[in-house]
């Protein structure tokens, strides 16, 4: 694993994340918890700037991983002088590639059912080859030549192969984590690159323009009764984008509604007409730029 790298342990070693989940690390219910009562740490690592990796001896060996990184609540800084007795060494990391550690962990502990008292999906994932076709030929002149993308509303993965196979390696999300969960599962989505997260959070762990572009396909079905929130979640995402931002829909109207938000913000706007005789997937989208 990632994490191993970074704490420079051996693969054999194992490692467990202090928070559960994406939602955890901003709120850090668990780490809060650790920080009242105490733990029994035998050694423990520093990641300078980063988190603390803490060993304990029961109720198995594992290193336990504390980070405030993305939370605004900063307590383990506040509470690290009880651990210095216990820290043996320290190590560094950039801060993108410990971010793709976190992913990695809370993916593999996603796709290996261990905070879930069972899977409510069994059936396997299907997806519509001809739709990820139609996406490789679209995308190659809407999307920037190089720099990192991030791919929201991304479900189990199916828009995300189209990517991939123009060989694009996205940040992907969603907030269905059973969607996330059956992708991963499948070999469809890459652990590392792979978040649960409610969209409109994105921001409270990525600066402003951190990716080239922001996609979205199929986002939706967005109606009026839905469009505040759906129009929260794409203007929040696009704040992201430093380049461009494509969303693909199913209606004339969804197109039309998040090209007139994304106008207000500033952008410059083309709807595109991507209509097929199947009539189901990605048939309008609103390419966006930054002027």
């Amino acid at each position: 694993m990632l994490l191993n790298r970074i704490l420079e342990l051996d693969d054999q070693e194992s490692i467990l994340l202090a928070e559960e989940s994406w939602q955890d690390l901003l709120d850090l219910p668990v780490t809060e918890q650790i920080l009242k009562e105490g733990l029994d740490a035998d050694g423990g690592i520093e990641i300078k700037d980063l988190g603390y990796a803490l060993h304990l001896k029961e109720p198995a060996p594992i290193w336990l991983v504390i980070t405030d990184r993305y939370s605004s609540r900063k307590i383990s800084a506040q509470e690290a002088g009880r651990w210095q007795s216990s820290i043996k060494r320290r190590v560094e990391a950039r801060e993108e590639d410990f971010l793709l550690a976190i992913n990695e962990c809370l993916s593999l502990s996603l796709a290996g059912e261990l905070f879930c008292e069972s899977c409510l999906t069994q059936a396997g994932i299907q997806f519509v080859e001809e739709r990820i076709e139609r996406l490789v030929h679209l995308l190659p002149p809407l999307l920037p030549e190089e720099g990192p993308l991030l791919e929201i509303c991304c479900g189990s993965g199916m828009a995300t192969q189209a990517l991939l196979r123009l060989g694009r390696r996205p940040v992907v999300m969603d907030s269905d984590r059973c969607e996330v969960c059956q992708g991963l599962k499948a070999g469809k989505l890459e652990p590392e690159s792979c978040m649960v997260l409610d969209a409109r959070l994105l921001p409270s762990i990525f600066p402003p323009r951190s990716f080239r572009a922001v996609l979205g396909f199929m986002v939706g079905l967005i109606d009026d009764f839905n469009w505040p929130a759906w129009k929260e979640i794409l203007l929040l995402s696009a704040s992201l984008a430093e380049e461009r931002v494509l969303f693909t829909v199913y209606t004339q109207k969804e197109a039309e509604s998040i090209a007139r938000a994304l106008q207000g913000e500033g952008w410059s706007v083309e709807v595109i007409d991507n209509r097929d005789s199947k009539g189901i997937y990605d048939q309008w989208a609103c390419l966006a730029s930054r002027p």
